[in-house]
């Protein structure tokens, strides 16, 4: 009886050895428990794990997208999700990453846009862009993706950071410079709507500023990580007409060491169960597989580029 028991035990603990071999464990490193990057992983997550046999992601806690990018180029993340501006710059070694490019980078898709917003107060007598000039203007903290969004936006318009009055604040501390009148105008880069431009147009009102399709077009030529879009009239209290506006999108990074049949079941089972994603998460509403192939500057990977193929778009 022991004999048998002892055998009985040794092939259950083979098997489990053997399920346990074959599970595939991954992290997918993400941003701080409080934003949005966190809790939209956990959706991804989710959808991955239930829907493909084997599958374990766990979505981490980080430092955001320069960390992220980081893990993956060290192989302590497989996936992650960042802003495919700062992707752009770490696979090039330029502005953050200034000559040091990281290895092992690839793209599965962009998921949602994070719009580089342009405001100043309701009464202001700035209009456009040009109206900078000698103005007090908030480009968001120092080393910031903000900081570049707003130089590159300038720079578009032959405006430096020396033909105005340069402040590295806060989102919060920029709309109460605003407000208390010692700042004129500030660059806010996230989803809309912003809390902090929220709680400025509820209080001493606020206008936005639109990037012009011109500019917009020249601009997003240059840096081809910009994709335009439309914040809408009424998304903030007072604002009664559409704005032109350049954004960055969120972006799904992966190892470009990860396997084809990996990334393409993981690409495929993601963008077939949207539905799921979007009712997990009110920003999954925003992912589409069409927009998933747009302002992508970083080469996708190989399995992602073989599921975008078979719905009919031809990427790399």
């Amino acid at each position: 009886m022991k004999k048998s028991l002892l055998v009985v035990v040794a092939a259950v603990a083979m098997l489990t050895g053997c399920a346990k071999q074959n599970n595939k464990n991954y992290i997918l490193a993400t941003g701080g428990t409080s934003g949005t990057y966190y809790p939209f992983g956990g959706a991804m997550a989710q959808i991955w794990n239930e829907g493909i046999e084997g599958m374990n992601v766990t979505a981490q806690a980080t430092g955001a997208s320069a960390e992220n990018l980081r893990l993956i180029s060290n192989g302590e993340a497989e996936f992650a999700t960042v802003q495919n501006d700062v992707m752009d710059y770490a696979y090039n070694g330029s502005d953050m990453f200034e000559g040091k490019a990281l290895a092992n980078l690839a793209t599965i898709g962009t998921l949602y846009p994070e719009v580089v917003q342009i405001a100043v107060s309701a009464d202001s007598k700035i209009n456009t862009i040009d109206d900078f000039r000698g103005k007090r203007i908030s480009v968001g903290d120092a080393g910031s993706g903000v900081e570049f969004n707003a130089k590159q936006i300038l720079e578009g318009y032959g405006i430096s950071f020396s033909d105005f009055q340069k402040a590295n604040l806060s989102f919060k501390e920029s709309a109460e410079g605003i407000q208390n009148g010692t700042l004129d105008g500030c660059f806010v880069t996230a989803g809309v709507p912003n809390a902090a431009l929220q709680e400025l147009a509820f209080t001493k009102g606020v206008k936005l500023i639109s990037v012009d399709a011109e500019h917009a077009k020249k601009i997003a030529a240059k840096y081809s990580f910009y994709t335009v879009e439309t914040i809408p009239a009424g998304t903030y209290k007072g604002t009664d007409e559409d704005v032109t506006a350049l954004a960055i999108k969120a972006t799904l990074a992966v190892s470009a060491k990860l396997d084809t049949d990996t990334v393409y079941q993981m690409t495929k089972t993601l963008f077939e169960n949207l539905d799921k994603l979007g009712a997990a998460h009110a920003k999954g509403k925003e992912v589409t597989a069409a927009k998933a192939v747009t302002g992508c500057s970083v080469p996708f990977h190989p399995g992602a580029a073989k599921y975008f193929k078979e719905i009919g778009y031809d990427v790399n």
